[in-house]
Parts: structure tokens; sequence; C-alpha cells
């Protein structure tokens, strides 16, 4: 059973909630916990899919992490160089700016609150 719950545990939790919430409103309130625990599930398969979905785009991209499937591949084709970026200047001078962490030396954004390598609130 899920959570460790046993058989006499749940017909427990059932005379229990009937006694507390009355015959009339268990069915009410068995709908409500229907409709809430659907509704959660629904956001959370929305979230993954919405990661799964900005990690295969960024995959796509060539991130250089491989898309699920692409390692077969991979393995039977040679390893070909990443091309460098041509370096361009930053159209905003302020975003450019960096802030290092105090605690393990990273380099992060400027609008940067925590720290992206080892998550340490970076200082004011």
């Amino acid at each position: 059973m899920p959570f460790g719950l046993q058989p006499l545990d749940l017909i427990v939790i059932v005379v229990v909630a009937l006694v507390i919430f009355g015959p009339k409103r268990l069915p009410q309130l068995g709908r409500w916990l229907g409709k809430t625990f659907s509704a959660f599930k629904k956001g959370a398969q929305d979230m993954a899919d919405g990661f799964t979905e900005e990690t295969g785009s960024r995959n796509a991209a060539g991130s250089g992490a491989l898309a699920p499937g692409a390692a077969s591949q991979e393995s039977t084709r040679a390893p070909a160089p990443d091309p460098e970026p041509p370096a361009q200047p930053s159209p905003y001078p302020e975003a450019a700016a960096e802030r290092f962490c105090t605690a393990c030396g990273a380099a992060n954004a400027a609008d940067a609150r925590f720290c992206n390598k080892c998550g340490t609130r970076l200082p004011e």
C-alpha cells in the first residue's frame, strides 16, 4: 500500500472522517480532494513537459549535451571540434559586468542573487 498504510489504517481513517465531516459532506470532500489532486498532477506534468521541452530545445541548439537516444549514434561518429562563436560586444554594458562568488569564485551575471555554481547568496 502507498505510504505504508495497511487496510485497517484506511478503515480507521474513513470512520474518523465520517464522524468529523458527516455522511452528507463526505462526498463533497471526496470530490474536492479528487479535483485538487488532479490539478496538482496536471501542474506537475505541465512543469515536467516544459522542462523537457526547454532542455530539448537547448540540446537541438548545440549546447554540447546529447539528446536522449543520441548516445548510440554519437559513439559511431568521430567528435567534431566545437567552433568558437565570434566575440561580440554586449549592447548592454551593465549586463556585461560579472559578480564573483565569495565562496567558490565562480563568475555570475550582474543581476544574480545566488551563485550559479554553489548556490551561495552573493553579496549586495
